[in-house]
């Protein structure tokens, strides 16, 4: 007769298993929270840069005035159409000309899931209550909040 083999794992068997997997768990956990940051960090990033060039083209086309800055609001102002002077307009036309829309909504801060944006004149420095400031004397236009990594840098510096 042969030799019989149990079926099943020792507890010292599942006891290793576990270590192992507590090991592997502890490397790819943080690589994985890495790459959803870089991932974010990219898309602010990209759309800093698509709100800045739309904010610039909407400011030649409305005599030097910024979103927000007419009659409509900066959510209205890039993503509805506006006569010259910054107000509402109900459809694009010739005559008298109407402009935009620029983008089709504003994006969302995802590092604190707002969309919403400050405008003020003087910029506060420290992040506030909404996804984006624009600052209302220098036009400049910024995420507002905090990057949330130990390094502590901030996406307003981009």
């Amino acid at each position: 007769m042969g030799k019989r083999w149990k079926s099943g794992l020792t507890v010292t068997e599942l006891i290793i298993i576990s270590v192992i997997l507590c090991v592997v768990t502890a490397i790819v956990v943080p690589e994985y929270g890495k790459a959803s940051t870089e991932a974010k960090e990219a898309k602010l990033i990209y759309d800093l840069q698509e709100v800045r060039s739309k904010i610039e083209l909407y400011s030649i086309q409305h005599l030097d005035k910024l979103p927000g800055q007419g009659a409509a609001s900066f959510a209205d102002a890039l993503t509805k159409y506006t006569t010259k002077e910054g107000a509402l307009a109900a459809v694009q036309s010739p005559l008298p000309k109407v402009y935009g829309p620029y983008l089709e909504e504003v994006p969302t801060n995802l590092f604190n899931n707002k969309k919403t944006v400050t405008i003020a004149p003087v910029d506060p420095g420290q992040p506030g209550d909404a996804g984006w400031f624009l600052n209302s004397t220098t036009g400049r236009f910024r995420a507002d909040d905090k990057l949330h990594s130990s390094s502590g840098t901030s996406h307003s510096a981009l």
